[in-house]
């Protein structure tokens, strides 16, 4: 049980699959509903902060290099095109609403990402984002439990 949920764990945190695929792998493994949502949404709260500090931290440190700046410019750029206009326009339920879809491309990294380059005030965006991860994480253990039943039902 416990290589399970270290395996969830590291699914919910890593930004291939977010807790839209830690939670359904601890579901279909065994592991009891509660104890799945809890380490899927645990690791996807994590990300906010973590991902922050490494922004910054890169930022920092990378800013003067030229290839970094243009890089960093550019990603700016294609990120408020992409979902800008939206999350602006409705701030902090923007973010909320783009992190809750479980949809690939949006979730806590790329919520945090456009937090940082829409410049949304930290403590709104971690706010927003935990709603959303909070979210998030009960409609994938809902499906995941019942598409599960549904599964043993076969």
């Amino acid at each position: 049980m416990l290589k399970t949920l270290i395996y969830t764990f590291l699914l919910s945190i890593s930004p291939f699959g977010e807790a839209r695929a830690g939670i359904p792998y601890a579901v279909v493994n065994d592991i009891p509903l509660t104890w799945a949502f809890a380490v899927g949404l645990a690791a996807n709260l994590l990300i906010f902060p973590i991902l922050m500090w490494l922004i910054d931290t890169f930022s920092k440190r990378l800013w003067p290099n030229r290839v970094y700046r243009r890089s960093a410019v550019s990603l700016s750029k294609r990120a408020k095109r992409g979902v800008g206009a939206e999350i602006q326009k409705y701030g902090f339920w923007g973010l909320m609403v783009f992190v809750m879809i479980p949809l690939p491309g949006t979730g806590a990294y790329m919520g945090t990402i456009a937090a940082y380059v829409l410049k949304i005030e930290r403590g709104k965006a971690f706010l927003a984002i935990s709603i959303g991860v909070l979210v998030s994480c009960t409609l994938m253990a809902a499906g995941s439990y019942y598409g599960n039943m549904g599964l043993e039902n076969l």
